[in-house]
């Protein structure tokens, strides 16, 4: 993956057009799971339900800002050759933590999604974030990417969720909303039913955009 380096300026408005970009070009034209196709295996396995997919979007979101921002901050202190290591020793520690915060409060849920967010490692979108950008520019501006690229991933997987739960089990945040006559459709609870939901989302978005994938 290239390396994006931006150069800012030294008077540049806290949200200036630039820095504003970095943050919507992940939410629609430059959209980590739509476009870079990229966090599809906890786009599948979370998004059954609302409650734990909200919960993973949030993690998601805690480790991108803050991976960046402390990668940000050592990028001129981190040895080239073991950068790699470097940046899965801080991606793991937040993930840890992140993990000790679910089942000390959230234990349910936690239960449901502890096994991908201790993926959230090996997640590509954090990992792309840390190379391409973070290890490249300055703190702030490494901030913003990860709230960018974070609530691009966690609206794409919330979508998903929601038309997965009302369709395959009448009920939204575990609230019935459909009538009791509503045949619950079994294939929105399997990871097919996402697989179809992410396909029309990027065909909408594609061709909303008129983005075309170059040869």
């Amino acid at each position: 993956m290239s390396t994006e380096t931006v150069a800012a300026k030294k008077s540049e408005a806290l949200f200036s057009k630039r820095r504003k970009k970095i943050i919507t070009d992940p939410l629609d034209d430059d959209n980590p799971v739509t476009v870079q196709v990229l966090g599809i295996c906890s786009a599948l396995a979370v998004t059954s339900k609302l409650e734990p997919t909200l919960v993973m979007s949030i993690a998601v979101t805690f480790v991108i800002i803050f991976s960046n921002l402390i990668v940000s901050l050592l990028r001129n202190a981190i040895p080239q050759r073991i950068r790699i290591i470097v940046q899965l020793g801080i991606v793991a520690s937040l993930v840890i933590i992140v993990d000790q915060v679910l089942k000390a409060y959230l234990y349910d849920v936690s239960k449901v999604v502890g096994v991908y967010v201790g993926l959230i490692i090996t997640n590509c979108i954090v990992m792309g974030r840390l190379e391409a950008f973070a290890m490249a520019n300055k703190a702030y501006d490494s901030v913003l990417d990860g709230l960018g690229s974070s609530f691009g991933y966690a609206w794409v997987i919330l979508v998903v969720a929601f038309f997965r739960e009302l369709l395959g089990s009448g009920t939204l945040f575990d609230i019935r909303v459909l009538p009791e006559a509503y045949v619950n459709n079994g294939l929105m609870t399997s990871p097919v039913g996402a697989f179809i939901i992410i396909g029309l989302i990027i065909w909408v978005q594609r061709w909303r955009n008129g983005y075309v994938e170059e040869a």
